[in-house]
């Protein structure tokens, strides 16, 4: 497929999402764009930790900050997290710290995985 073909499907693609989708798409593709410039860590920029959050928002908050996060990948850490809080009464902002923690060596593992592939191509 042609570059300019290439680009008319990822358009046509784009407008068929709803503006929830179109953000999360312009969100990644900034991601991809800033790790081509060998610049990834610093494209990630969370929102900062509103003083009073609970640990869903929190997860929220997080999951929109590292928008090339793998779910999957996160969903074990991050439901254990949440049960240590909810079921064993481990405190709100603690988890957050925890759960802050995982994203971010997430998103560093992702990092040096991409560095990799692309070093071996």
């Amino acid at each position: 497929m042609t570059g300019s073909r290439r680009r008319q499907a990822l358009l046509a693609a784009f407008d068929g999402l709803d503006e929830a989708q179109q953000d999360a798409l312009m969100d990644f593709a900034a991601t991809l764009a800033a790790r081509d410039e060998g610049s990834k860590t610093a494209a990630i920029k969370p929102e900062p930790r509103p003083a009073e959050e609970s640990v869903v928002a929190a997860i929220r908050r997080l999951t929109r900050g590292y928008p090339a996060a793998e779910r999957r990948r996160l969903m074990g850490p991050v439901s254990t997290l949440m049960a240590q809080h909810a079921v064993q009464g481990r405190e709100a902002a603690a988890v957050i710290d925890d759960l802050e923690a995982v994203f971010e060596q997430h998103h560093l593992e992702a990092a040096r995985s991409a560095k990799a592939v692309r070093s071996d191509e």
